[in-house]
């Protein structure tokens, strides 16, 4: 059994994420990666993901080894303490979010509630 530790101040990315990213911002020929909120889903909140091409402007930006990974002010409440990773099941692969503020997270995955006083 293991804890995890959530850094409420920052967000987090594995070294598997780290490089899946690495490689989509090489072949999008971008130099950062966005996480963003949206609201959707059957739960009520989706992640949102983007390659930003020009110049960052984003209030929170976090280094992970060369990878970028900036957030919206407006979004940031709602991601903190998020570890970004990427996980292989079978056949299928992709990142995987785990947000200390998200209070319950769909059947399929895709969207998560979050705290009313957090949202």
């Amino acid at each position: 059994m293991s804890a995890e530790l959530f850094d409420p101040t920052a967000i987090a990315m594995t070294p598997a994420a780290q490089a899946h990213v690495r490689r989509q911002l090489a072949k999008e020929q971008a130099v950062a990666l966005k996480l963003g909120i949206t609201e959707s889903g059957c739960s009520g909140y989706m992640y949102e993901l983007s390659y930003l091409e020009g110049t960052i402007t984003s209030v929170h930006e976090f280094d992970f080894d060369g990878v970028t990974v900036v957030v919206d002010d407006d979004d940031w409440r709602l991601v903190q303490g998020t570890v970004i990773d990427y996980v292989t099941e079978g056949l299928n692969s992709a990142l995987t979010f785990k947000n200390p503020n998200a209070t319950a997270e769909c059947g399929c995955g895709e969207s998560f509630a979050m705290n009313p006083e957090v949202a």
